[in-house]
């Protein structure tokens, strides 16, 4: 029996909290644009004019997105571009696993519950262990699978399952969750990261996310320690680099698409203190494995060299009951997911859909200061929590101006939206994307 019939009640609970989200969170927290680097402040409640001066570039915008936050209190320790939306890649799978664990820690699915592969679970692009259609799966195994060499065929089957056999309603699940756990700019579409313009979170509510995990699923820390697992007779091997490389480091995710560029969390502890880390849209792991360290470095208040223990040590598996076969990993392999290919989670019977081709914006109009366009952008993606909020740079008769758009929307999103803006007295018009970039400014002059 799929677990959708045990945990409709759940998703109706979190139900309430969620859509009223989508109509009112601008942002998620507040962030002062005039401190970049921010030292012992507490997460809270954002006021929207400090959420809108400093979000609404778009996921592909150029920069890195990063924060760092104290595991049990919430206090950021720094935070640059914390709330500039982004690509999740395979972060999206943290997403997943917070769902699962939510239900095994209810009772409500176990480590040895069987997982059917579907025809489209086994077709999704690598990296995947390459399941069959008709095959099953052990939860413990997807779980691993997407903690190491973070498998899409099984984050998809697990999300299929845990979505009472759709991908889209566990997507839908995914961002219930994330409003309710205060993750306000993020939406979910597939259960594996593969890429979607519809799916987007930001450096802040994934340390919101990666709280969560560290604080209330505790029990499950030791799944994203594990350097390799034995999976029928073949031995898979963590991507995570950190886990060999930093003293300290309790795990977490990495996460990499052409768009999304190289992503990264991190959980560490030394002593009584449990630091998270997240980076985005770095140029390269190279890059985003050495401003993590910086990051966690500044937290803890020094560099602790990894020692010869500490190298055995990360290299010995930690065991999640029941425990998988494991032997010592050699270095890890860079994590790629396919990134060419749009994957779209299937959508539920009555939901609009457009083709991958063929996707569509919310056009905001033409405004003379950034800020106003960055205003706009936020305020249009609050009215119904879908989208991209972004801006471009534009010129007409030689003057600059900033055009806002929501992107990523279906046809009957874009126009929902537009109807809403319209209906407040605001411009708005729909127009149809090739890509997931922004549409052509095509106002007439004089707008």
């Amino acid at each position: 029996m799929h677990l959708w019939s045990n945990v409709r009640t759940a998703m109706l609970g979190l139900a309430g909290l969620g859509w009223a989200s989508l109509v009112t969170a601008p942002a998620a927290f507040a962030y002062d644009k005039h401190h970049h680097h921010h030292t012992h402040h507490t997460l809270r409640p954002a006021a929207p004019a400090a959420s809108l001066d400093n979000a609404g570039f778009g996921p592909t915008s150029p920069g890195v997105s990063s924060i760092v936050i104290d595991a049990r209190t919430g206090q950021i320790f720094s935070a640059i571009d914390a709330d500039t939306p982004r690509y999740p890649a395979s972060l999206t799978k943290l997403m997943t696993l917070d769902l699962a664990f939510q239900a095994l820690a209810a009772g409500k699915l176990s480590l040895d519950t069987r997982i059917p592969i579907s025809a489209y679970a086994a077709s999704v692009e690598p990296v995947k262990l390459g399941l069959r259609p008709g095959d099953t799966i052990s939860v413990q195994d997807a779980i691993l699978a997407m903690t190491t060499m973070s498998a899409n065929d099984a984050a998809t089957a697990l999300g299929e399952y845990l979505g009472g056999g759709s991908e889209a309603r566990c997507a839908q699940m995914m961002t219930l969750r994330a409003h309710a756990l205060g993750m306000a700019q993020s939406q979910f579409a597939n259960a594996s990261g593969l890429p979607n313009p519809n799916q987007v979170t930001t450096a802040r509510d994934l340390s919101l996310l990666a709280r969560d995990l560290v604080i209330n699923f505790s029990q499950f820390q030791s799944f994203f320690q594990v350097t390799s697992f034995n999976f029928r007779g073949r031995q898979i091997y963590s991507n995570n680099g950190m886990l060999k490389s930093y003293a300290g480091t309790t795990g977490m995710k990495t996460g990499y698409t052409n768009l999304a560029r190289h992503n990264l969390i991190t959980s560490a502890q030394r002593g009584g203190q449990k630091l998270i880390g997240v980076v985005l849209h770095e140029p390269s792991w190279g890059s985003a494995y050495q401003q993590m360290t910086a990051m966690l470095d500044g937290g803890f208040g020094g560099h602790v060299p990894m020692t010869p223990a500490m190298v055995v040590a990360a290299n010995r598996p930690a065991k999640p009951s029941p425990a998988p076969a494991a032997r010592p990993a050699p270095a890890p392999a860079v994590e790629k997911v396919a990134s060419q290919t749009v994957q779209r989670a299937r959508p539920l019977p009555g939901t609009a859909s457009a083709g991958v081709s063929k996707l569509w914006a919310a056009q905001l109009g033409l405004y003379e200061y950034k800020t106003n366009a960055r205003s706009a952008a936020l305020k249009a993606r609050a009215l119904h929590g879908r989208g991209v909020a972004q801006i471009q740079h534009v010129q007409r008769k030689g003057k600059d101006f900033w055009l806002a758009q929501l992107t990523g929307l279906t046809y009957d999103g874009a126009h929902a939206t537009c109807r809403a803006m319209n209906a407040h007295g605001r411009q708005c018009d729909v127009r149809s994307l090739a890509s997931d970039h922004l549409a052509m400014a095509a106002e007439p002059d004089g707008t």
